[in-house]
């Protein structure tokens, strides 16, 4: 079964005071986001806002669960920019599914709880389309130090 998203999302980004931004440059050999089929693969995004991250560091050490959830969201943020660039997001069907990886400090293993940062925010864009299946993956590091990097998988018109 199929939710139809429509232009609510405009509606939903404008009220939580965002727009979709350019999309990220890719930094090393990739593209930002591939469509196969019915399905657009975003690569991994990182917490980039105008060209800069806006946390470094692993979390539950240098970056709380707060500003890493904030971080998630970002990502997500900017890996609708890059679904958006390819295909234009009035053609998102739903979020299917997302991957979040945390670079996390020894002992730390609320990852789901960071993700949850990217999860919230494409429900709150998309509604019941925005519900996904999804993974939280620890890590020892990520590229650039950045505490998180969010992938996600969308179906399309």
């Amino acid at each position: 079964m199929s939710v139809e998203v429509g232009a609510d999302w405009r509606r939903n980004l404008e009220q939580l005071g965002l727009t979709v931004p350019a999309v990220t440059p890719p930094v090393a050999a990739y593209v930002p986001a591939v469509r196969t089929g019915s399905l657009v693969y975003t690569s991994g995004q990182l917490p980039f806002v105008d060209g800069r991250l806006t946390v470094t560091g692993k979390v539950g050490a240098e970056v709380t669960l707060e500003q890493a959830a904030e971080a998630a969201r970002l990502c997500a943020l900017n890996a609708l920019a890059a679904v958006h660039d390819l295909v234009g997001l009035d053609a998102v069907v739903r979020i299917v599914k997302v991957v979040g990886f945390v670079a996390s400090a020894p002992g730390f293993c609320d990852q789901p709880l960071v993700v949850n940062g990217a999860s919230e925010f494409l429900g709150a864009v998309f509604g019941a389309a925005g519900a996904h299946a999804r993974s939280a993956v620890g890590v020892s590091e990520l590229p650039k130090n950045t505490p998180v990097e969010v992938e996600l998988i969308a179906e399309v018109r």
